[in-house]
């Protein structure tokens, strides 16, 4: 079956080292609490609130082994009040795992974005 896997995270703001060590974090998180290998991952896409401009986020995620994995990054909608400073992901996941049982991960600050599906 194929699954889609939704995480976020508030970074500390707009540094290159601080959006890849975020990235890092939520990919890893992710892929842990759904016991995922990046054989078991179709492609992520990535988007970023805009004012994280420094580095792509995609690149956390080749830096942990997502070599074959299809990735693309994207800037979030600029709506005004909008929590600063996320970057989220969508996974699409091959797995055995019913919905019910999918980890859905919102890190730091980005909990306040899903408090009804963040663990």
């Amino acid at each position: 079956m194929v699954r889609a896997i939704r995480g976020a995270i508030q970074v500390e703001g707009n540094d290159r080292e601080a959006i890849l060590a975020g990235v890092t974090e939520l990919v890893t998180e992710v892929m842990g609490r759904n016991r995922l290998t990046t054989d078991d991952v179709i492609s992520v896409i990535f988007t970023a609130t805009p004012d994280l401009t420094a580095e792509f986020p995609a690149l956390a995620a080749r830096k942990l082994g997502f070599h074959d994995v299809p990735l693309i990054c994207a800037s979030e909608i600029d709506v005004p009040g909008a929590l600063p400073h996320v970057v989220r992901l969508m996974a699409h996941v091959e797995t055995d795992r019913p919905r019910q049982e999918i980890q859905h991960v919102y890190l730091r600050g980005a909990v306040a974005l899903r408090v009804d599906i963040a663990q």
